[in-house]
């Protein structure tokens, strides 16, 4: 007996059924892949739009050039009025037997400092007193020669003979009385000297101005010449402060300018002062050029070789600046906002010169024609901040 297996019957639409709802759970989850989020979007941090009410606040203005008297601050030292200085040396060579003079002393001009004992003086002393005498025999000679001829004893021949020894006589003598100012006698020592023939071989070192003694180098027994500074004497009521200025920057400084000087070792006493003088030539080895103003010196406050920092205002010239409120510190750095759009500013690092009276001068990072925040960019920093932080 043959058997037969039996067959459901076809439903070509349960099929095509089927199929639909396989291709819809397909596309459905392909769209569950691709709708992933997109990446979201970094904002600026240096970039701000502030509220409305602070935006009323800020005030914004353009950077423009403005008239600025650069201030230079240079490194100075205080030093002696050259013109109120004396370096006194030894008039001859000799031994110093006496010293009078002591530092901090106050001498007047002519006020003796110390004595030496030459041979020279001496010696020249007595070159001086046998000139004197032969010129005093040969004045003699003339006379009675003067006489003889007027009675014929002597031809006119023998006369002017005896008056060119005269003549040779007395310029001898002043030669040696010269000798003996060269070696420091004055003119009353000599007629003293001519007056008594005592000769003295003690030379006197005699202060030249008057001042205080504030160097000396010279010891008792010391054997001296007239090369050799002995003293320093020097009026200390008024000083000179002097300083190097770079040499890029001696265009910048005149005579007659006004200057300002911190001396650290008065608690930063600020004095002030003109200048007084520029020097012409340029020091090779450190390329700076000399400056120099004087100082009242009344009260003996000041020292020389006190160091000082000299403040020159330069003259004004145009640069761009910023005004000092404008500026915002970020990380040890100067920023500005700029205004990039109308109600955004963004943060922006400059370069600045000191503060200048109110303003800083644009070295880098801004042109001439930016608008910037000049009142509220504190404010408006804060506000960047919050902005990043809420951001974050």
């Amino acid at each position: 007996m043959t058997s037969h297996t039996l067959r459901a019957p076809r439903r070509p639409g349960l099929i095509l059924a089927a199929a639909l709802a396989a291709a819809l759970l397909s596309l459905s989850g392909c769209g569950k892949e691709d709708a992933k989020p997109a990446a979201a979007t970094v904002a600026d941090p240096a970039l701000v739009t502030p509220q409305p009410a602070l935006l009323q606040s800020l005030k914004v203005a353009a950077a423009e050039p403005t008239q600025v008297a650069e201030t230079l601050r240079v490194a100075g030292r205080l030093d002696f009025d050259e013109q109120r200085l004396a370096r006194i040396g030894a008039p001859i060579t000799g031994r110093v037997s006496e010293i009078r003079a002591t530092l901090g002393q106050a001498v007047k001009p002519g006020e003796m400092l110390a004595r030496i004992n030459s041979t020279e003086l001496g010696q020249a002393q007595l070159q001086y007193l046998k000139s004197r005498a032969a010129s005093e025999l040969a004045r003699r000679s003339v006379e009675r020669a003067r006489t003889l001829h007027e009675a014929g004893v002597i031809a006119s021949a023998e006369l002017q003979r005896r008056e060119n020894e005269y003549g040779t006589a007395q310029a001898e003598t002043r030669a040696a009385a010269d000798q003996l100012r060269i070696l420091g006698m004055s003119g009353g020592s000599i007629e003293r000297l001519a007056a008594s023939g005592a000769i003295d071989s003690f030379s006197p070192v005699v202060s030249t101005v008057a001042g205080t003694v504030v160097e000396r180098k010279v010891t008792q027994g010391q054997v001296v010449q007239p090369a050799d500074a002995l003293f320093t004497v020097a009026d200390l009521s008024r000083l000179w402060a002097v300083a190097d200025v770079p040499e890029q920057q001696a265009a910048l400084v005149k005579v007659g300018q006004d200057v300002q000087l911190d001396i650290p070792a008065l608690d930063d006493a600020r004095l002030t002062g003109k200048l007084i003088y520029i020097s012409d030539t340029v020091n090779p080895e450190t390329r700076t050029v000399l400056v120099r103003t004087e100082l009242d010196n009344k009260e003996r406050r000041l020292k020389p070789a006190m160091l000082a920092t000299m403040l020159i205002a330069a003259r004004p010239e145009p640069r761009l600046t910023v005004p000092a409120a404008a500026v915002v510190r970020e990380d040890n750095k100067d920023h500005v906002f700029v205004e990039v759009a109308a109600g955004q500013f963004r943060l922006t690092p400059v370069t600045l010169g000191p503060d200048n009276g109110g303003v800083r001068v644009v070295q880098a990072g801004l042109k001439q024609g930016q608008k910037i925040v000049v009142e509220g960019a504190f404010h408006l920093n804060n506000e960047r901040k919050r902005a990043e932080l809420e951001g974050a």
